[in-house]
């Protein structure tokens, strides 16, 4: 890609809270859950996925959603930004409606063997779940956003085909899905891989109405998130500190984090709005609450730089 062809801007998706968090084995706090929010809303992310209403059974750290939203929804000076949350069935749009909520998001995949892992259905079962949740969602008023597991392989069936993903973002985009988000669960995608499942999508819905969902695990996000710019996505997912991964894929590390993918967007000369010093600082105070240190390398260069100048 040339300079002349970059794109001038991006929005990051921040998934921290609910991605990010979900799979924590220590109970997380609903006053640091929050305080996490109002941090990340401060650094200039426009869009920030705030929780799931969920079963608790199943996600016992989702068990504060309802407290989590409706007190990201009272955080002051935060009314242009999207706090969306995951709602996969009617019984969670309900209690997500209750609550204020303006923006949904129904959760999908591209492998069979991954959605009766994740779900415990098939794909074709998911999506007819999800139609009148969709459904109830836009007569609410209240958008959806659709995201799609395995896109670039799957920890039971290895590769995925580039037309099953297509497939299921059609469906999900019928639903109306305003964007659909393609996630490499596992990682093990690679740039012209990455570039072949978008073409394939691009077939079937518009590429502005995609976004890219890229986990680390063998260091591959930020090359992909460079092949899906080339593509013309403008839309990225990404969790503060690395936060995250998928309790169903042995070995998937963290999403991408989101002060490496800024970084890289700030040295292309590609406007995020997001102030990248706070969002080092909002990485290094909850990863601290949490007993560990950023899986962002950004991160932790800045910190180690900061560090030195403070000592020297």
């Amino acid at each position: 890609m040339t300079l002349e062809h970059l794109p001038t801007d991006v929005r990051i998706v921040e998934v921290g809270p609910r991605d990010g968090l979900q799979n924590e084995k220590q109970p997380v706090s609903t006053d640091i859950k929050v305080e996490l929010i109002e941090r990340l809303a401060r650094t200039g992310l426009r869009t920030i996925e705030a929780t799931a209403f969920v079963s608790p059974k199943w996600v016992p750290q989702m068990a504060d959603s309802a407290d989590v939203l409706t007190r990201s929804l009272a955080l002051p000076g935060t009314s242009h930004i999207q706090f969306p949350v995951l709602a996969p069935n009617l019984k969670g749009l309900e209690a997500a409606l209750s609550h204020g909520v303006r923006e949904v998001a129904v959760f999908g995949a591209a492998s069979e063997s991954f959605s009766h892992k994740n779900i415990n259905c098939s794909i074709d079962e998911s999506l007819a779940r999800f139609e009148p949740v969709a459904k109830a969602a836009l007569q609410a008023g209240v958008r959806v956003r659709g995201y799609i597991s395995c896109v670039l392989g799957c920890p039971y069936e290895g590769e995925v085909s580039p037309q099953a993903v297509a497939k299921v973002a059609r469906k999900l985009a019928d639903m109306g899905c305003y964007e659909i988000s393609l996630g490499d669960t596992i990682g093990m995608g690679t740039p012209l891989a990455t570039q072949k499942m978008l073409q394939a999508v691009a077939a079937e819905i518009p590429i502005e109405s995609m976004a890219g969902h890229y986990h680390d695990t063998y260091s591959m996000a930020l090359p992909n998130i460079l092949a899906s710019l080339e593509m013309g996505v403008r839309v990225f997912d990404a969790s503060i500190g690395g936060l995250g991964g998928c309790p169903y894929a042995a070995g998937a590390s963290g999403n991408v984090a989101t002060e490496d993918v800024v970084w890289m967007m700030h040295g292309m000369g590609i406007k995020t709005g997001i102030n990248l010093e706070q969002l080092v600082d909002t990485s290094r105070w909850i990863n601290r609450q949490i007993g560990r240190e950023p899986a962002s390398k950004v991160s932790r260069a800045l910190l180690a730089r900061t560090e030195q100048s403070v000592s020297a």
